[in-house]
């Protein structure tokens, strides 16, 4: 199956593939077939994408969301406030988020032994579990130069590589949580002409919580770069979005964003309306592909999405299947 999924060519390619799977998932994945049951939906009604049922991101906090009767390999964690209630994706086979992340990454930057990788992450660093660390490292790994690596604390270190290595010419990735990126430039100023700086999102309760054009502006001018990309994943998915710039996000073959209502939940909107993000992500073949998350964003025309906000908890309407 990771064939057909990582081969996806055309638009009639992804409608069969997620078709397929949302036959695997509603046969085998307990939880998901519940949730099925319960809006009254069988695949013998389904003939399109925006007919199948999102799963309310939520169930990774409270349920085993399986499709394989295979052993878990690895369990990715969402980072979470002392005492609150963690996301927990259980991986069968992490070949398939292997695949996912180095295609995903070659999709959009060509192949990963032309970067060297410096990597700022300092508090996913700092926990077990995080499937970011995890794709992070194995990029470094496979980048094979002897620069690449994590940074935790040692800043200067950082700044006087970075300087180096793009003085030199060198192809380089600067991927760093945001909070961390500002720390970085608040003490050192870089003018870079060969560096990709993509930041990961979040301020981690570190500092206080800009938007993404003021944050951006900041990096830009701190690092002297026209442009700052991001990376849009999460613990309950396999694969990546990816930024070039402007916040607007473009997804590998094998994802795609709709929006829903944020009123009725079980409802899709068209193209370029603001809502609620539903995401499927068919490298979640032995998990849940096909996920209700609590972002907000808008999908445009040619199927590239930007992220608008998240919901808070009193936003969710239409969860009350949640009780399964």
């Amino acid at each position: 199956m990771q064939d057909k999924v990582f081969n996806i060519q055309t638009e009639e390619d992804f409608k069969e593939t997620a078709l397929t799977v949302f036959k695997h998932q509603f046969t085998y994945n307990r939880v998901y077939r519940s949730f099925c049951d319960l809006l009254y939906i069988h695949p013998s009604d389904i003939t399109s994408v925006e007919e199948i049922p999102f799963l309310p991101i939520q169930f990774f906090k409270t349920k085993q969301l399986l499709s394989s009767t295979q052993e878990v390999q690895e369990i990715f964690t969402s980072s979470g406030t002392t005492g609150s209630v963690t996301s927990k994706h259980l991986v069968t086979d992490v070949s398939w988020y292997e695949k996912s992340y180095l295609k995903g990454f070659e999709h959009f930057y060509g192949p990963i032994e032309e970067y060297v990788i410096l990597a700022l992450l300092p508090n996913y660093l700092e926990r077990k579990g995080s499937s970011l660390i995890y794709m992070v490292n194995d990029l470094i790994n496979r980048s094979e130069q002897p620069e690449s690596g994590f940074y935790l604390h040692n800043l200067s270190e950082l700044a006087e590589t970075l300087i180096d290595l793009d003085g030199k010419g060198k192809k380089v990735l600067l991927i760093g949580v945001s909070f961390a990126l500002l720390d970085l430039i608040e003490k050192y100023q870089f003018n870079l002409s060969n560096t990709v700086v993509m930041e990961t999102g979040g301020m981690k309760g570190k500092r206080k919580e800009l938007i993404r054009a003021e944050l951006h502006e900041l990096l830009k001018k701190g690092f002297g770069v026209p442009v700052i990309h991001s990376e849009y994943g999460m613990t309950e998915l396999l694969s990546q979005g990816y930024s070039k710039g402007n916040g607007i996000f473009q997804c590998p073959p094998w994802m795609r964003v709709l929006t829903r209502d944020t009123e009725d939940a079980l409802t899709l909107l068209p193209k370029e309306k603001s809502g609620g993000m539903n995401i499927i992500d068919l490298a979640n073949y032995n998990s849940c592909a096909f996920i209700a998350t609590q972002d907000l964003g808008k999908v445009y025309n040619d199927l590239s999405f930007e992220i608008i906000g998240r919901f808070d908890n009193s936003d969710i309407r239409g969860c009350n299947l949640m009780v399964l």
